[in-house]
């Protein structure tokens, strides 16, 4: 017995000095469609089940003291329409220091705070997951390997960054540069990013990005525009347009998303309109039901097999934890 108390006034001690300020958390979210899908390339609608970009994660931080926090994050994909999984952390693995004077590194995989501070931040709906996603025309890279992040404090209102991911000298690895901003005050958003992607020194894909979030009373509207530029098929603009309207418990929103022809890629342009409806259960807990719908070019191939359209009526449940 006394063997049992020391060990646990030792834990206890341990406890108490070393994670006391430190914290793990586990979240995630769970977003399953029913839909009746009708393909341009098929005679019959397809009714299945969808996954919507479902995932777990962790996250941590620890108080170093001195206004200085340690912190993780480690974020894997699922199916949950068939409880398939990615494997490891496929969607987010990064850890950083942060401080309140000198800004934020972070170093791993992640997504880019220009993506996060434009197209992404408009997409309220079904937050850029699943058929419905806003980012669909998007033309730039979205997510990093072996990156280097660094964020400003804000000062007024504005945020930069600047972020460098490291190429290996890899044949199928993305050396990467973008330098973003961001601007919130009140019910305002603003975004901004030029970004540049290649491989063994050949671009890939470089352009910019623009974003504008603004909410007035019940209502909120948004827009993005990216322009992107790629070997062989040259330029390529693209605009997303959102609105939504709030009224207790439920969501009304309409998205629009176009992108024009490649330069050098004729009958590559595309549309995509999405009505949207949400009613929420509790803070973590909604359902939805949508109608989408595309209209692409013959040569366009974002949606699948050049020239493809879809139509698509769906219902779903998204929960937070």
């Amino acid at each position: 017995m006394k063997r049992i108390a020391l060990a646990a006034a030792l834990a206890a001690a341990f406890t108490g000095s070393a994670f006391a300020q430190s914290s793990v958390t586990l979240y995630g979210r769970i977003n399953t469609t029913v839909e009746a899908r009708k393909f341009s390339s098929a005679d019959d609608e397809v009714y299945g089940m969808f996954n919507n970009a479902s995932r777990w994660g962790l996250r941590g931080t620890e108080d170093l003291g001195g206004g200085l926090k340690a912190f993780f994050q480690l974020e894997s994909g699922f199916g949950s329409d068939n409880g398939s999984g990615t494997g490891g952390f496929s969607r987010d693995a990064y850890v950083g220091l942060n401080s309140a004077s000198l800004g934020q590194v972070k170093l791993g995989k992640f997504n880019t705070f220009g993506y996060y501070a434009t197209v992404d931040y408009i997409g309220n709906f079904n937050h850029n997951t699943g058929l419905t996603s806003e980012d669909n025309l998007y033309g730039l890279a979205v997510t990093l390997n072996n990156a280097v992040e660094y964020v400003t404090p804000t000062f007024g209102g504005f945020t930069g960054s600047a972020t460098v991911a490291a190429g290996e000298g890899s044949a199928t690895q993305t050396k990467f540069y973008e330098v973003a901003g961001a601007y919130d005050m009140g019910a305002l958003h603003l975004g901004a990013a030029w970004n540049k992607a290649e491989i063994l020194g050949q671009d890939v894909v470089k352009g910019f990005t623009l974003g504008a979030w603004y909410a007035f009373g019940p209502f909120g509207v948004g827009a993005s525009f990216d322009q992107a530029d790629r070997p062989v098929l040259g330029k390529r603009d693209h605009v997303a347009l959102t609105g939504m309207y709030t009224m207790g418990n439920s969501e009304f929103h309409l998205s629009y998303g176009w992108a024009d022809e490649w330069d050098n890629a004729a009958d590559t342009d595309a549309q995509q309109i999405t009505l949207g409806y949400n009613y929420n259960l509790s803070k973590r807990t909604k359902v939805y039901a949508f109608f989408f719908k595309t209209n692409t070019g013959a040569a366009a191939t974002d949606y699948g097999d050049p020239g493809e359209d879809i139509r698509s009526l769906g219902f779903g449940i998204r929960h937070n934890f």
